[in-house]
């Protein structure tokens, strides 16, 4: 009987603890649809809501000469960047997949995608966010992707 007990218990635990990690998960990937809402509308206030107030924002490329770059744009130019989209420009960054990582108060979430610019495809790559939970809050601290304009394997394919 003592073992059946200590069995319940311990599927208990884990169904609660399965619960918290789902509902952090959640809140992870609201953070990061938040993020992508306010860039697709050009929206720097819903970006900014979804960022922390030091953000990094790193884009890894070859260029035209077969050498690789990166690029470092701060919080302030991300969001100018987006409040000045004209309207009449559309982008879409179509995720492909979202992988969450958390332990604690850190999460790393992994988003294959493909970029669309007025409805043609730009570049596809792979993103990595970096999160920290602000008390109860999750942030983006941390943006690192990939862009190239080869060997896309669309979804439109």
């Amino acid at each position: 009987m003592q073992k059946i007990i200590t069995i319940l218990i311990v599927l208990t635990l884990s169904a609660v603890v399965r619960a918290q990690t789902s509902s952090e998960e959640n809140k992870i990937k609201n953070t990061i649809n938040t993020f992508f809402d306010g860039l697709h509308k050009g929206d720097s206030a819903i970006v900014s809501s979804s960022i922390h107030k030091s953000l990094k924002l790193q884009t890894t490329f070859t260029d035209r000469e077969s050498k690789t770059q990166i690029r470092t744009q701060l919080k302030d130019e991300l969001l100018k960047a987006i409040a000045s989209k004209k309207k009449e420009d559309t982008y879409f960054e179509k995720l492909l997949s979202m992988e969450i990582h958390v332990d604690a108060n850190l999460a790393s979430v992994w988003t294959p995608y493909e970029f669309y610019y007025n409805g043609k495809l730009s570049h596809c790559g792979a993103n990595s966010f970096q999160l920290f939970n602000n008390n109860g809050k999750w942030e983006i601290i941390y943006i690192v992707d990939t862009r190239r304009r080869k060997g896309c394997n669309t979804s439109e394919n």
